[in-house]
């Protein structure tokens, strides 16, 4: 038993350090004059993505050479082949392209664990601040700063009003609005990327509903980490989110939020204003 905790943070501590590393070079392009491509979804991909893809799976090979990787940089594996796996990385080498590109430095570098269909570890890094946020099952969740002093951290207790919202900048949402008027009493906080995660495992935020298009790699490290936290993460019919269950990697929507209470008061809302979900 000792050595399995010896080696799961030898794991952690290693991947961290990979997003990390990842980070840093993000952060050269970013502070530098760079362009930008379309992919084919019209998505905007720039050298960033590329880069921080080509470290963090050349350095999670060496750390776990039989543990298959996939990232939104290279998503084309044949679902025949993904569904035999049990165990494998899930990567955003850089979650908000679009806020790269905007240089608002709402952007992060994410890397979960997925175990059965489920993220059992995730490690979310935020180049421009130098700051990440970690967790995983049974070993609860964590934060660095930049100058690398570490705390645990925990979900908030607020179940009343004001609810404290996180909303994406970039992907603005009519379904959003119809729930804040069943609201009523509440905070919006704007943010872009995985961000919304952390301020939610962090006790910052309160719930953050997501009615809009996401990608599997953009929500497994961040369910790790606030699930770690004490949180709650459900899709809007109530289920629990899955991963690699099906060819393509999109995402139901889905509510965050700092427990089941919540979760069930939002659903609730949201069926009274009989979102189209």
């Amino acid at each position: 038993m000792h050595d399995k905790k010896k080696s799961d943070e030898q794991l952690i501590n290693s991947t961290v350090e990979i997003a990390k590393e990842a980070g840093e070079a993000i952060t050269e392009i970013y502070n530098s004059d760079f362009d930008y491509q379309l992919k084919k979804d019209l998505s905007p991909i720039t050298a960033a993505d590329n880069l921080s893809h080509n470290i963090i799976t050349e350095r999670l090979k060496t750390l776990t050479p039989k543990t298959p990787i996939l990232s939104e940089e290279n998503c084309n594996i044949p679902y025949k082949i993904r569904s035999q796996w049990t165990q494998y990385w899930l990567v955003d080498p850089l979650d908000g392209t679009k806020e790269f590109i905007k240089k608002n430095g709402d952007f992060t570098v994410n890397i979960a664990l997925i175990d059965n269909n489920k993220p059992v570890f995730g490690v979310i890094h935020i180049p421009v601040s130098n700051e990440t946020y970690w967790g995983s099952k049974g070993n609860g969740s964590f934060y660095s700063n930049e100058n690398n002093d570490v705390k645990q951290i925990y979900v908030s207790d607020n179940h009343h009003n004001p609810i404290r919202l996180v909303a994406s900048r970039s992907h603005p949402s009519e379904m959003l609005n119809d729930l804040l008027e069943k609201i009523i009493d509440y905070e919006i906080i704007e943010v872009g990327s995985s961000i919304k995660f952390c301020l939610i495992a962090s006790g910052q935020a309160d719930c953050y509903p997501r009615f809009g298009p996401t990608s599997e790699w953009d929500t497994a490290a961040g369910e790790a980490i606030v699930g770690s936290a004490g949180g709650h993460m459900v899709n809007v019919n109530g289920d629990l989110m899955n991963y690699n269950l099906k060819e393509n990697y999109l995402n139901p929507n889905f509510i965050v939020s700092n427990d089941k209470m919540l979760s069930e008061k939002i659903l609730s809302l949201i069926n009274t204003v009989k979102i189209n979900v």
